[in-house]
């Protein structure tokens, strides 16, 4: 399953080194989702070309790719025609980056959208 909407940092592969905050945002990730019931949500589109499911998240009251974003641990990412939050989304980032949040403030930026 891939969040709609926006983008983590990676973890290393055998391909690439981790990058920069993704262990931090994987963490957050776990600590929000993990043995927990979530409620998922498609847009347009039901799987990604890697045969994914596109869903957005939500653990009780809190939307998961939101608030990803909006706390500096991913940055949007936007594919039409999965577009149902990209307004909310690049807003949330925009704060996050003037409030220097997660990866905006750990010297990730330059290499972020």
């Amino acid at each position: 399953m891939r969040y709609i909407g926006i983008n983590t940092p990676e973890l290393s592969t055998e391909l690439k080194p981790t990058e920069c905050y993704a262990q931090k945002a994987a963490e957050k990730n776990s600590l929000l989702v993990k043995d927990k019931p979530i409620r998922m949500k498609r847009d347009v589109s039901d799987m990604d070309a890697y045969g994914r499911l596109l869903r957005y998240v939500w653990v009780g009251d809190t939307f998961v790719n939101e608030y990803l974003v909006k706390e500096g641990y991913a940055h949007t990412m936007t594919i039409a025609p999965d577009v149902s939050y990209a307004t909310m989304f690049k807003e949330d980032q925009a704060n996050a980056k003037a409030l220097n949040l997660g990866l905006w403030g750990a010297g990730c930026a330059k290499s972020q959208k």
